[in-house]
């Protein structure tokens, strides 16, 4: 069986690198790996072993469930007509490009499709991260200083 370590660095490898699939063989074990469009992984240890799904890199520093679990069925019904911002990597989530500028945005600000709203940092690699989309900023779902996930919600947008 592999190392769980060393799955979480293929996991992350894929991620960086945009891979779908990834197949490791030699002498002593083969191992596949396959990102799905919802973000999912599943790993095979061997021929003939059975698939399991398993979530990327690192443990989640958010569950999707968290967010709506403070309020009620209203609230969750608000946040369902919201356009969803995610990360497209594992990561550091922060909200300003260095601790002593302002955050990108914040609740309230207007963005458009080429509106840095975070950055998500990688293996000391520091990536932008666009809104893509046009509306205002009703909800930050990740703490400056997270760790995040691919597919990972981090902004939810009322579309103009």
């Amino acid at each position: 069986m592999i190392d769980i370590r060393k799955l979480k660095e293929l996991v992350k490898l894929m991620v960086e690198n945009d891979l779908s699939e990834l197949d490791l063989r030699d002498e002593a074990e083969t191992v596949v790996v396959k990102r799905t469009l919802a973000g999912q992984y599943q790993y095979a240890p061997a021929p003939g072993g059975h698939p399991m799904q398993m979530p990327g890199g690192h443990a989640p520093a958010y569950s999707p469930g968290a967010a709506a679990a403070g309020g009620g069925d209203s609230e969750a019904d608000d946040d369902a007509s919201l356009h969803a911002i995610v990360s497209p990597m594992v990561g550091t989530f922060y909200t300003a490009p260095d601790p002593e500028s302002p955050a990108y945005v914040k609740v309230g600000s207007e963005v458009d499709a080429d509106s840095v709203v975070c950055i998500v940092e990688a293996m000391k690699v520091f990536s932008e991260i666009k809104a893509e989309c046009s509306g205002t900023i009703e909800k930050l779902l990740v703490k400056n200083g997270d760790a995040v996930e691919y597919g990972q919600k981090l902004f939810l947008v009322r579309l103009r």
